[in-house]
């Protein structure tokens, strides 16, 4: 009796970390790339998303200037973490500017050809030195960022685990530029990527777009990066652009579902999103809760995309082509989401946020 007892001991409790190992090899592995503007807002609750999913493993946060600046960013960030309990997700500072735009060259631009809505880092209402923090209203973060690089350890990571990284960009693209020049494999060796940004033909009367309907913040804040990023050999590249982001909103009503949750997700953007208005839009969140779940879109099409280098009223606009009138040099094909099933969309960013917090598969954490 004693050895059949162990026996089905041994075997119950092989079942089981047989099932734990399954558990974390299933799960998808992504790295965060973002301008982690805080507390709440799009910044922070798509980084949530994505940390809230079951079926994600969050391999860090890498962050870069572009809605705020880097310090502050890092600061909201580590700050979150802490408030959710996944402290164990390593926080990575990026390129604190541009690799070529300049605040002296953009306000001689706006001289020139008339004021941007949305400057960033650089909006005149809000605008202070980059190594001050700003209004930190959740509280300083204990916890601290790494010692590594931003682009090193995006480099490391696709290195390790070559072809199974998704890269989620939902800032400007300069650490990923970075990575690529210094290691060309870089993208190459990631699974894919998947990021908010480019602007077409949105249909809404948001200034930001009215007048410059190509003018995308994220891509337009550094578009030499975006160059460089957007033409090197992905094996894949998923955009989400301006005009699916507009059809959707961050309403009182979805505020109020998300407080009636009691997970510490839940919590954060309750007390620290604020609702901004008719223009209150979930950009970064689509992106990450589209690649969750595929289904969310239902229709997208193909075009080649790049950004206007030239450094006049277009410079750092968003340039699209199709199959038939792309030009020679055009080799990156980009998978565009054009449509959405929304209440599906709402549904699930109201699920995730009030979902318990997923803990840290500890068997891969780098």
């Amino acid at each position: 009796m004693k050895i059949r007892a162990r026996l089905t001991l041994c075997a119950s409790a092989f079942f089981l970390l047989s099932s734990l190992l399954c558990w974390s090899q299933d799960k998808r592995k992504i790295i965060i790339d973002q301008d982690a503007a805080g507390p709440g807002g799009t910044d922070q609750q798509s980084m949530l998303l994505l940390i809230q999913s079951p079926q994600t493993e969050v391999l860090g946060i890498t962050v870069v200037t572009g809605d705020m600046w880097l310090t502050e960013e890092v600061a909201h960030t580590l700050r979150m973490l802490e408030i959710i309990g996944r402290t164990d997700i390593p926080v990575l500072k990026g390129a604190e500017y541009p690799l070529v735009r300049s605040k002296d060259e953009t306000e001689l631009l706006e001289k020139q050809y008339g004021s941007a809505a949305w400057l960033g880092a650089w909006t005149p209402r809000m605008y202070h030195a980059p190594d001050q923090l700003g209004a930190i209203p959740e509280g300083l973060p204990k916890a601290t960022p790494s010692t590594e690089d931003a682009a090193h350890f995006l480099i490391r990571m696709v290195h390790k685990f070559p072809g199974e990284i998704t890269i989620y960009e939902g800032g400007p693209m300069t650490n990923l530029a970075l990575a690529i020049a210094i290691d060309p494999e870089f993208p190459r060796l990631a699974k894919e990527l998947m990021f908010m940004g480019a602007s077409f033909s949105p249909q809404t009367t948001d200034p930001e777009f009215v007048n410059t309907p190509r003018r995308e913040f994220n891509l337009w804040f550094d578009p030499e990066a975006a160059h460089i990023v957007l033409n090197a050999e992905w094996k894949k590249i998923v955009c989400t652009p301006v005009d699916i982001s507009v059809r959707t909103r961050f309403t009182s009503a979805l505020l109020d579902r998300i407080r009636a949750g009691s997970s510490p997700a839940a919590s954060y953007v309750g007390k620290y999103s604020q609702l901004r208005g008719e223009y209150d839009f979930l950009w970064d969140e689509l992106a990450a809760a589209a690649w969750l779940d595929p289904s969310l879109i239902t229709k997208k099409e193909t075009r080649f995309l790049d950004i206007d280098l030239s450094h006049g009223a277009n410079y750092g606009n968003t340039l699209s082509w199709s199959e038939n009138d792309k030009p020679s040099v055009a080799k990156q094909r980009a998978d565009i989401q054009v449509d959405l099933n929304t209440e599906k969309f709402y549904k699930m960013f109201v699920d995730l946020l009030t979902a318990p917090t997923p803990q840290s598969p500890n068997s891969s954490t780098p």
